[in-house]
């Protein structure tokens, strides 16, 4: 016997190991397929359950309160002013835009969140 094939680990008998055991068969399943199932799967569920997935749209309407964001920055409004309903993040947005703001430019910030008045 060789020096390689009494050190090699393939060739050495391992006591652990059943020799009568048949060998792993492993299927491997298309891409197509595993799709196929998955939709199976989870049209079964939406059958037996109502509640939404990933897949669905119908989910019902969030418990938490809707964000309002600043109609200069962009960033969340937590304050709205009071003579022209415009939306800011802080003081310094307030004072310094929104005070010299002329009627017209607050009505297309206004605009611009669907929120104008149009008068005919």
């Amino acid at each position: 016997m060789d020096l390689v094939e009494k050190s090699s680990i393939i060739t050495k008998h391992h006591g652990f190991k059943n020799p009568n055991r048949p060998p792993i068969v492993k299927r491997n399943k298309a891409a197509r397929q595993l799709l196929s199932d998955e939709q199976k799967y989870l049209q079964s569920k939406m059958l037996a359950f109502d509640t939404p997935t990933y897949p669905s749209i119908a989910a019902p309407p969030s418990l938490l309160p809707q964000k309002h964001y600043c109609d200069i920055t962009g960033l969340e409004g937590k304050y709205k002013s009071p003579t022209n309903r415009l939306r800011f993040h802080n003081v310094e947005i307030y004072t310094e835009v929104i005070k010299n703001m002329s009627p017209s430019a607050d009505q297309e910030y206004l605009e611009l969140r669907g929120a104008n008045v149009v008068l005919k």
